[in-house]
């Protein structure tokens, strides 16, 4: 991930410009995501396919899907940390905010792409390009497999937080959250979080605010860690 981040960085100043990992960088324009595919092998073997399963995946990688679609407000803030992540969040720009998964619609969190036996996964297209990718990946593959799961709960009609301090609160009152990342973990999480959103407009509106390309784009940040 730290790699590819450098040579977008790198391929952006060849051609001189400059990159940014802002989920909603311009006003007006679909964002960016941080689209995360997984698959569980066993024995070498790919257990979420299944020729024969429901969209060409086993009723294992169903079940996994579920688990994550019964705690995706839990776990939202963690997929989605800051101000800007919910800028995207926005239906209008084919944005992954319905609690929902497809083989197609692309407002679904959770996508089946097409695979084969060795290419079979689960996409979770709601993740934001600035969320840290280790606890993302801890986060959703241990909610998968291991994560409390609702009864009918593709059936049901769910939306992710359109905006952070939603997401703050789902995240702190969430039995599951502490056990997923330990009680002091959920709650110091969720005070950087606020912290963070405190310094930024309450009432966004429509338009990219300029402290938002300003502390989050590649150029400032190099200068301020500069200063260190």
């Amino acid at each position: 991930y730290k790699r590819q981040k450098l040579i977008c960085r790198q391929v952006a100043q060849g051609l001189d410009m400059t990159a940014s990992f802002l989920p909603k960088p311009v006003t007006g324009v679909n964002g960016s995501g941080m689209h995360t595919n997984l698959s569980v092998s066993q024995n070498g073997k790919n257990i979420f396919y299944s020729a024969d399963g429901e969209e060409g995946i086993s009723p294992l990688a169903w079940q996994f899907i579920d688990r994550i679609l019964t705690s995706a407000n839990d776990i939202c803030l963690v997929l989605n940390s800051s101000v800007n992540s919910y800028r995207r969040l926005d239906p209008h720009f084919e944005a992954p905010n319905q609690i929902k998964a497809s083989p197609t619609d692309r407002g679904s969190m959770v996508r089946i792409p097409i695979g084969n036996e060795k290419s079979a996964r689960v996409e979770v297209r709601s993740v934001a390009p600035d969320a840290n990718p280790y606890l993302t990946l801890y986060t959703v593959l241990r909610t998968g497999l291991e994560g409390p799961l609702t009864a009918g709960i593709r059936s049901q009609e769910r939306y992710l937080p359109d905006n952070i301090y939603t997401a703050i609160e789902n995240f702190s009152a969430s039995e599951y959250n502490a056990s997923l990342l330990g009680e002091d973990i959920r709650d110091k999480f969720a005070e950087l979080k606020l912290s963070s959103a405190d310094r930024c407009p309450r009432l966004l509106g429509s338009l990219i605010k300029r402290a938002e390309i300003q502390f989050h784009h590649e150029v400032t940040n190099q200068y301020l860690w500069s200063k260190f």
